[in-house]
């Protein structure tokens, strides 16, 4: 868990997850926040998300449209879909994106 990983010295925690439900509520994720188990919760934007979701200081959407808009349209001209993208590239590049900006808070 993200307190454990705390627990054993880890500097940042980052929960990464493709549908973050919360179906039991925001307010444990918010528990934890405080107490320092996780710097950030990262989900798509494939599913419902609620408003006040949306507003948490820790939580950051993952935006998807434009993977899903290529594979539509790859699928509707009968393309490969291995033409869609190398997601270690794009995933390197918002990294940079993010360490950049890290770097100039600091």
């Amino acid at each position: 868990t993200a307190r454990q990983l705390k627990d054993m010295n880890a500097n940042r925690v980052f929960i990464c997850c493709t549908f973050g439900l919360f179906t039991e509520g925001l307010e444990m994720f918010d528990d934890a926040y405080e107490k320092g188990y996780f710097d950030r919760i990262i989900t798509t934007n494939l599913h419902y998300r609620r408003p006040e979701l949306l507003k948490k200081e820790w939580y950051t959407e993952a935006d998807m449209s434009k993977l899903i808009a290529q594979i539509i349209d790859f699928s509707n001209h009968d393309m490969s879909m291995d033409k869609v993208g190398t997601p270690t590239e794009k995933i390197r590049e918002i990294l940079s994106i993010y360490n950049d900006h890290v770097d100039k808070e600091v």
